[in-house]
């Protein structure tokens, strides 16, 4: 009993500092946050913290995987009701672009993420999103909705495409002006891979 009552303490204080790191990136930025500060406000030291997650990084590490799992999660949901196989996979790719104009996905996901922890196709949370892209497009060719082609490569540049295209409204100095022709370039490439 004992032991098990210490593993969950140990994912009560794994959570509690994922959600306060969350909000306290979002607010201050990553460089900007003191892990004192951090630790205090959730009753927990900073050996909580080193044993959790290594460090400061492996704290931003959790905090992003959470955050770009929750996009994932919710490209997918918005494009549910789309019964059209194309179209819920147009929509899921500009439901997450247009997740960049949200704050906190801004602030962690797109400018903190890759200026600390390198590039994002890299990340495991992108990973998973690849292989459910490349299922689709698996799927869709089997089905001549797409035209034939590595269905790998077409997952791999169609998601980059997205990324890329967040990337680029979180770093323009007008987000809200950019995410339309964003939105408009994306389709137009992604619109090459589907069957006329």
């Amino acid at each position: 009993m004992a032991a098990k009552r210490r593993i969950e303490m140990m994912e009560e204080n794994r959570a509690k500092m994922i959600a306060a790191a969350r909000t306290a990136f979002a607010d201050k930025g990553f460089a900007n946050t003191s892990m004192d500060e951090l630790t205090a406000s959730v009753g927990l030291t900073r050996g909580a913290l080193y044993h959790n997650f290594g460090d400061k990084r492996g704290l931003l590490a959790a905090v992003v995987a959470q955050i770009d799992s929750e996009m994932a999660q919710r490209a997918r949901a918005s494009a549910a009701n789309t019964s059209d196989d194309w179209e819920r996979l147009l929509a899921e790719g500009i439901a997450y672009i247009n997740m960049a104009l949200e704050p906190e996905v801004r602030r962690i996901v797109l400018l903190d993420g890759p200026a600390f922890l390198g590039d994002p196709t890299q990340w495991p949370s992108q990973n998973n999103c690849l292989e459910f892209t490349q299922q689709t497009i698996t799927e869709m060719m089997e089905r001549k909705v797409v035209k034939d082609m590595d269905a790998k490569v077409a997952a791999h540049l169609l998601n980059s495409a997205a990324l890329n295209a967040a990337l680029l409204i979180a770093a323009s100095d007008a987000p809200h002006k950019t995410l339309p022709h964003v939105i408009e370039v994306f389709a137009l490439l992604a619109s090459g891979l589907r069957n006329n």
